[in-house]
């Protein structure tokens, strides 16, 4: 076990052959299935985990009750990703799903690379769901 890296990140990815970058900020992401997930660490010691799929399809403020009861329901009936929805300073709507994990103590590559893949299965399901739960969207 060791502390969690970038670098132990970006391995885990280039195991896979997965194309990613990062990002100005220096964070690792890659595109997947259309849908942008972000692999943050996050904690005081960066020893947290975040893997945030940010989905593709975009909705506006009129969508955001649906959207709220979306949410709600998927996290009701679901582990992962946890769901939620995110209003952008420009009024458009995305939904975001997280996972995360604490390596207080340390991680082994293997442990990683479940977490990795669970955020981005799981990140790419929800986006399914909430591209029908777009096509089912009520016209004014």
């Amino acid at each position: 076990m060791q502390a969690l890296t970038h670098e132990m990140i970006k391995s885990v990815l280039d195991d896979r052959k997965f194309s990613f970058m990062v990002d100005a900020d220096g964070d690792v992401v890659g595109n997947f299935q259309g849908n942008l997930v972000y692999f943050f660490q996050i904690g005081d010691r960066r020893e947290m985990l975040q893997v945030r799929a940010m989905v593709q399809h975009v909705f506006g403020m009129e969508d955001v009750t649906r959207l709220y009861e979306f949410c709600n329901a998927w996290n009701h009936d679901r582990l992962w990703p946890k769901a939620y929805v995110h209003i952008q300073d420009d009024g458009t709507v995305n939904v975001i799903g997280e996972v995360v994990a604490d390596w207080e103590k340390g991680v082994t590559a293997e442990q990683l690379d479940q977490v990795m893949i669970c955020g981005i299965a799981t990140g790419c399901q929800l986006a399914d769901a909430v591209a029908e739960l777009r096509q089912d969207r009520p016209t004014n």
